[in-house]
Protein backbone atom coordinates (compact mmCIF):
# COMPACT_ATOMS: atom_id res chain seq x y z
CA UNK A 1 0.00 0.00 0.00
CA UNK A 2 2.73 2.45 0.90
CA UNK A 3 4.64 1.77 -2.51
CA UNK A 4 1.81 2.18 -4.43
CA UNK A 5 0.99 5.76 -2.55
CA UNK A 6 4.25 6.93 -2.88
CA UNK A 7 4.20 6.07 -6.81
CA UNK A 8 1.15 7.88 -7.44
CA UNK A 9 2.43 10.86 -5.21
CA UNK A 10 5.55 10.96 -7.57
CA UNK A 11 3.06 10.59 -10.52
CA UNK A 12 1.19 13.66 -9.33
CA UNK A 13 4.40 15.58 -8.51
CA UNK A 14 5.85 14.86 -12.04
CA UNK A 15 2.36 15.34 -13.60
CA UNK A 16 2.55 18.83 -11.66
CA UNK A 17 6.07 19.57 -12.77
CA UNK A 18 5.86 19.05 -15.98
CA UNK A 19 2.60 21.19 -16.68
CA UNK A 20 4.61 24.07 -14.86
CA UNK A 21 7.59 23.71 -17.14
CA UNK A 22 5.00 23.85 -20.33
CA UNK A 23 3.66 26.73 -19.34
CA UNK A 24 7.10 28.27 -18.33
CA UNK A 25 8.17 27.28 -22.14
CA UNK A 26 4.84 29.08 -23.01
CA UNK A 27 5.20 32.15 -21.52
CA UNK A 28 9.07 32.08 -22.77
CA UNK A 29 7.56 32.02 -26.82
CA UNK A 30 4.77 34.14 -25.67
CA UNK A 31 8.14 36.99 -25.10
CA UNK A 32 9.74 36.01 -27.79
CA UNK A 33 7.20 36.30 -30.13
CA UNK A 34 6.02 39.87 -28.20
CA UNK A 35 9.64 40.94 -28.56
CA UNK A 36 10.13 39.98 -32.22
CA UNK A 37 6.49 41.31 -32.99
CA UNK A 38 7.28 45.51 -31.43
CA UNK A 39 10.91 45.33 -32.45
CA UNK A 40 9.56 44.50 -35.88
CA UNK A 41 7.26 47.52 -35.95
CA UNK A 42 9.53 49.75 -34.25
CA UNK A 43 12.52 49.32 -37.02
CA UNK A 44 9.37 49.13 -39.73
CA UNK A 45 8.39 52.91 -38.37
CA UNK A 46 10.75 55.07 -36.72
CA UNK A 47 13.76 56.03 -38.09
CA UNK A 48 17.43 56.08 -35.62
CA UNK A 49 16.55 58.07 -33.02
CA UNK A 50 12.99 59.42 -33.95
CA UNK A 51 10.31 59.31 -30.91
CA UNK A 52 6.59 59.33 -30.20
CA UNK A 53 5.80 61.26 -27.15
CA UNK A 54 3.07 58.72 -25.04
CA UNK A 55 3.69 60.87 -21.68
CA UNK A 56 4.85 64.09 -21.51
CA UNK A 57 7.92 64.65 -19.60
CA UNK A 58 8.09 60.48 -18.55
CA UNK A 59 7.55 57.91 -21.30
CA UNK A 60 8.12 57.99 -24.96
CA UNK A 61 8.92 54.82 -28.00
CA UNK A 62 12.31 55.75 -29.48
CA UNK A 63 14.21 53.38 -32.20
CA UNK A 64 17.72 52.75 -30.64
CA UNK A 65 20.13 50.19 -32.17
CA UNK A 66 21.89 48.94 -29.30
CA UNK A 67 25.45 47.22 -30.21
CA UNK A 68 26.07 46.62 -26.15
CA UNK A 69 25.03 44.95 -23.44
CA UNK A 70 22.77 46.56 -20.82
CA UNK A 71 23.10 50.48 -20.83
CA UNK A 72 25.41 50.30 -23.29
CA UNK A 73 27.62 48.08 -22.01
CA UNK A 74 31.01 47.08 -24.54
CA UNK A 75 29.41 49.37 -26.91
CA UNK A 76 32.33 50.71 -27.91
CA UNK A 77 34.63 47.62 -28.21
CA UNK A 78 35.75 45.67 -30.68
CA UNK A 79 32.76 44.37 -32.56
CA UNK A 80 34.12 40.59 -33.06
CA UNK A 81 34.59 40.18 -29.38
CA UNK A 82 31.78 42.06 -28.37
CA UNK A 83 29.43 39.77 -29.83
CA UNK A 84 31.44 36.70 -29.42
CA UNK A 85 30.88 37.66 -25.64
CA UNK A 86 27.41 38.33 -25.71
CA UNK A 87 25.87 35.80 -27.84
CA UNK A 88 28.13 33.35 -25.42
CA UNK A 89 26.53 35.00 -22.41
CA UNK A 90 22.93 34.99 -23.26
CA UNK A 91 23.72 31.16 -24.64
CA UNK A 92 24.75 30.46 -21.38
CA UNK A 93 21.65 32.50 -19.44
CA UNK A 94 19.63 30.35 -21.80
CA UNK A 95 21.34 27.14 -20.45
CA UNK A 96 21.38 28.00 -17.29
CA UNK A 97 17.21 29.00 -16.97
CA UNK A 98 16.72 25.37 -19.00
CA UNK A 99 18.45 23.23 -16.74
CA UNK A 100 16.69 25.32 -13.74
CA UNK A 101 13.57 24.46 -14.94
CA UNK A 102 14.23 20.84 -14.89
CA UNK A 103 16.27 20.95 -11.23
CA UNK A 104 13.42 19.82 -8.93
CA UNK A 105 14.88 21.63 -5.83
CA UNK A 106 14.93 25.11 -7.72
CA UNK A 107 11.69 24.84 -8.85
CA UNK A 108 9.83 22.61 -6.92
CA UNK A 109 9.05 25.13 -4.18
CA UNK A 110 6.91 27.93 -5.59
CA UNK A 111 4.92 28.15 -9.31
CA UNK A 112 5.79 31.77 -9.68
CA UNK A 113 9.92 30.24 -10.02
CA UNK A 114 8.98 28.27 -13.27
CA UNK A 115 6.94 31.78 -14.54
CA UNK A 116 10.25 33.86 -13.23
CA UNK A 117 12.37 31.35 -15.43
CA UNK A 118 9.92 30.83 -18.41
CA UNK A 119 10.08 35.04 -18.40
CA UNK A 120 14.01 35.20 -18.22
CA UNK A 121 14.26 32.44 -20.93
CA UNK A 122 11.95 34.51 -23.38
CA UNK A 123 13.81 38.29 -22.45
CA UNK A 124 17.50 35.99 -23.31
CA UNK A 125 16.10 34.30 -26.59
CA UNK A 126 14.24 37.55 -27.80
CA UNK A 127 17.52 39.58 -27.43
CA UNK A 128 19.82 36.55 -28.24
CA UNK A 129 18.29 36.60 -31.56
CA UNK A 130 18.82 39.54 -32.48
CA UNK A 131 22.09 39.78 -31.28
CA UNK A 132 22.77 36.73 -34.15
CA UNK A 133 21.03 38.08 -36.96
CA UNK A 134 21.10 41.81 -36.56
CA UNK A 135 24.16 42.29 -34.68
CA UNK A 136 22.20 44.99 -32.32
CA UNK A 137 19.64 44.95 -29.95
CA UNK A 138 16.55 47.04 -30.83
CA UNK A 139 15.44 48.95 -27.37
CA UNK A 140 12.56 51.34 -27.75
CA UNK A 141 11.08 52.37 -24.35
CA UNK A 142 12.25 55.29 -22.61
CA UNK A 143 12.16 56.40 -19.63
CA UNK A 144 12.89 60.24 -18.68
CA UNK A 145 12.35 63.65 -16.85
CA UNK A 146 13.85 66.77 -17.90
CA UNK A 147 17.63 65.93 -19.10
CA UNK A 148 17.19 62.85 -17.01
CA UNK A 149 17.23 59.94 -19.11
CA UNK A 150 16.89 56.01 -17.87
CA UNK A 151 18.74 53.98 -21.18
CA UNK A 152 16.20 52.80 -23.56
CA UNK A 153 15.28 48.92 -23.19
CA UNK A 154 12.58 46.55 -24.92
CA UNK A 155 9.92 43.83 -23.99
CA UNK A 156 12.88 41.35 -23.73
CA UNK A 157 14.63 43.39 -21.13
CA UNK A 158 11.52 44.13 -19.08
CA UNK A 159 10.72 40.15 -19.04
CA UNK A 160 14.84 39.02 -17.97
CA UNK A 161 13.94 42.29 -14.89
CA UNK A 162 10.52 41.25 -14.27
CA UNK A 163 11.59 37.43 -13.88
CA UNK A 164 14.81 38.47 -12.05
CA UNK A 165 12.75 40.10 -9.56
CA UNK A 166 10.28 37.40 -8.78
CA UNK A 167 12.79 35.34 -8.26
CA UNK A 168 14.66 37.42 -5.64
CA UNK A 169 11.65 38.32 -4.25
CA UNK A 170 10.01 34.78 -4.09
CA UNK A 171 13.85 33.91 -2.50
CA UNK A 172 13.92 36.93 0.01
CA UNK A 173 10.09 36.17 1.39
CA UNK A 174 10.18 32.42 1.13
CA UNK A 175 9.80 31.12 4.86
CA UNK A 176 12.89 29.77 6.53
CA UNK A 177 12.76 25.66 6.37
CA UNK A 178 12.02 25.80 10.21
CA UNK A 179 9.22 28.06 9.53
CA UNK A 180 7.94 25.36 7.17
CA UNK A 181 8.27 22.32 9.40
CA UNK A 182 6.03 24.60 12.19
CA UNK A 183 3.36 25.48 9.65
CA UNK A 184 3.27 22.35 8.85
CA UNK A 185 3.15 20.46 12.44
CA UNK A 186 0.28 23.05 12.80
CA UNK A 187 -1.65 21.80 10.06
CA UNK A 188 -1.70 18.65 11.63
Amino acid sequence: MCGSTAGLYRLTVGNALTAKRGWALALATAVVILDRLTKWYIQHSLSAFDHIPVMPDLLRIVHVENPGAAFGFLAEGNPALRGLILIGVSFLVMCLVLAALWMRNVTDEASINFLALGSILGGAGGNLYDRIVHGTVTDFIEVFHGTWSFPAFNVADSAITVGAACLLLNTLLRPSHDDQKETLKALR
